[in-house]
């Protein structure tokens, strides 16, 4: 069992501002020394048998010790930081979990190592308030040059002038890249180029050009680079100012001018000596930063406003919290579950620190959102439990048809494994029921390596299930699932950017058949549906356990003009299995050995 990691030394500076809120123990202690001395009193009020009122929870207060602050005059900045990156280097599946954050100000000569579930962010309100005359590396030394297990870290809202004009940045899957000001090029390939598979960039300026080199896929979003220098299968990119022209396949570049609709995620920062939560507004036909022309549009929520949660608390107290009216701060640490956080209302926050990570016991659902308003669910990690969950995130209700066009709900960096850590399964990870919901970037991943996995071990049919209609999908990366990794039954659905790979571990032909058609597709999209667009979407295969298993398509979508798919592949990992088709019955086939994709330009 996992239990809730522990910092090898406190830091100084890592309290928050913000006072609790007044407790009502005082006064209600005070009333009760008063109705014993004044005859009839209790008659005034409810009657003596009657339980008493919870204390209200207070909001705001400590980060706890796995939040560290740092500020220019801070003395041994890097010390720590190659403390921790010690620490987490190659601890993938370790309970180690750490957020350093920046205060505005100017920080010389420092190399931010980034290690597994480790974020680093400045504390401004623009990224060019918080300036680091260094870099922050993710590099691939703890596994020989192989860039492509780099998951599960984070960097936000800082201005980077890299020490060699370049800074390295060679991550692969759920390792977000946003709201940063590189005063210089990006590096997204591990030192030697080895194998890379990332990755996600928004609401980010490279003053330079970005290299992928070995990236295999790419997602950059409402962002400015000063050039990009080549591709490999599928660079997707969408209201980024000075991306490279649409050109898929060769190179591969699928490029729109605008991002349909997008909100940034919120971030942490400081009004002063106050820690506040900015909330970036809902924006449409997005192209470049959000925060490039100034102050960046949308609202602030105090510190106060947060109930600050630490490992150990329980799922009641957190709904507590939000009934309450309080939002969620989760602060570094694993969480363990014995009930579903339940978000019923409109516009309330659950922001997570550090890869802050849920664990839902006893097969129970994580996390569970109404059919409401302008959730906010961001920065953070549901890890299933050994006991089968039916979901384990579940946005909106079954049938929910409230129309949220105008304050949608969005799931932002919110990443989900099975197996890996140890044992988990469930059924399907992630539910979208709610209408016009935005899925803005996610790794929902069915683990093919660490602690309990098996194609029954961590047994999970499908990855994400779209009921509901209208919803966007901006950076969307679904693996491994037993059946379908993404299947979309609601109308009007859009996703750009789509990443997959097959289960690894299906033992035969006979596992993943789909009645009469071989192997279930990456993607499908009900047969009922009339309406669906995709952008860049590509499918591996890696059947490791039998290599003699054919799909019949990556892709599978009704025959109709309202159905449109752009930029499509499929490929095969030196040989390991292979696909027939690339969508339907469209597409070449994959052969051989090579890893030469096929590729469909437009469907129908």
């Amino acid at each position: 069992m996992l239990t809730p990691p522990t910092d090898p030394s406190a830091a100084s500076g890592s309290s928050a501002a913000g006072s609790a809120s007044p407790s009502r123990r005082t006064v209600l202690g005070a009333m009760a020394a008063t109705a014993a001395t004044v005859p009839g009193l209790l008659a005034l009020g409810s009657p003596a048998s009657a339980a008493p009122a919870a204390d209200p929870l207070p909001g705001g207060g400590d980060l706890g010790p796995n939040v560290i602050v740092f500020d220019p005059s801070t003395s041994g900045i890097q010390a720590k930081l190659d403390e921790i990156f010690k620490q987490q280097e190659s601890a993938q599946f370790g309970t180690g979990r750490y957020a350093f954050l920046f205060k505005p100000g100017t920080y010389n000569g420092l190399n931010a190592q980034l290690g597994f579930y480790t974020s680093i962010a400045g504390l401004g309100l623009s990224p060019d308030d918080t300036a680091i005359n260094g870099d922050v590396t993710v590099d691939a030394g703890w596994f020989n040059g192989n860039a492509t297990q780099n998951f599960w870290r984070s960097a936000e809202n800082l201005a980077l002038t890299p020490v060699n004009g370049t800074n390295r940045w060679a991550v692969a899957q759920a390792a977000p890249f946003r709201r940063m000001h590189v005063r210089g090029g990006l590096n997204l390939a591990p030192d030697g180029y080895g194998w890379a598979s990332g990755g996600y960039i928004a609401d980010s300026r490279i003053d330079g050009t970005v290299g992928p080199y070995s990236q295999q896929q790419w997602y950059t979003r409402d962002s400015s680079v000063g050039g990009w220098t080549n591709a490999v299968w599928n660079m997707v990119f969408s209201g980024v100012e000075g991306a490279p022209a649409q050109s898929f396949p060769d190179p591969p570049y699928t490029t729109l001018d605008t991002t349909p609709v997008s909100r940034e995620k919120p971030f942490l920062y400081l009004d002063g000596a106050d820690y506040k939560v900015f909330l970036p507004e809902k924006r449409t036909d997005a192209r470049g930063t959000t925060w490039g022309g100034g102050t960046p549009r949308g609202t602030s929520l105090a510190l106060t406003q947060f109930y600050v949660a630490k490992p150990g608390v329980t799922a009641a107290t957190l709904n507590a919290a939000l009934d309450q009216g309080l939002n969620l701060l989760l602060t570094p640490g694993i969480y363990h579950l014995d009930a579903a956080m339940e978000v019923k209302r409109a516009n309330a926050v659950v922001l997570g620190l550090g890869y802050a990570t849920l664990i839902p016991d006893n097969g129970v659902t994580a996390v569970k959102v109404a059919d409401v308003d302008g959730v906010r669910l961001a920065g953070f990690l549901i890890d299933a439990g050994a006991v089968n969950s039916q979901t384990l995130l579940e946005v909106g209700p079954s049938g929910a048809s409230t129309d949220h066009s105008a304050n949608p709900v969005t799931v932002q960096d919110v990443f989900v494994r099975i197996g890996g850590a140890g044992p988990g399964k469930a059924t399907t990870s992630i539910v979208v029921n709610s209408r016009h919901t935005i899925i803005d970037h996610t790794w929902v991943w069915r683990a093919d390596h660490g602690d309990g996995v098996g194609w029954e071990t961590n047994r999970a049919d499908y990855g994400v299930r779209v009921n509901g209609d209208d919803v966007l999908a901006t950076g969307l990366f679904v693996e491994h699932f037993n059946k379908y990794d993404v299947y979309w039954a609601g109308q009007r659905g859009r996703t750009i950017f789509f990443q997959n790979e097959k289960a690894y571990d299906a033992p035969n032909q006979a596992a993943v058949q789909d009645g009469n058609v071989k192997g279930f597709a990456a993607y499908k999209v009900d047969d009922s549906v009339t309406s669906h667009e995709g952008w860049g979407l590509g499918s591996y295969c890696n059947f490791t356990a039998d290599n003699t298993i054919r799909q019949d398509h990556g892709f599978a979508a009704p025959d109709t003009s309202g159905v449109k798919f752009h930029d499509l592949l499929v490929v095969s990992l030196g040989g390991q299995g292979q696909y027939e088709h690339v969508i339907n019955d469209t597409g070449a086939a994959t052969s051989g050995t090579s890893t030469v994709p096929s590729t469909v330009v437009s469907y129908p």
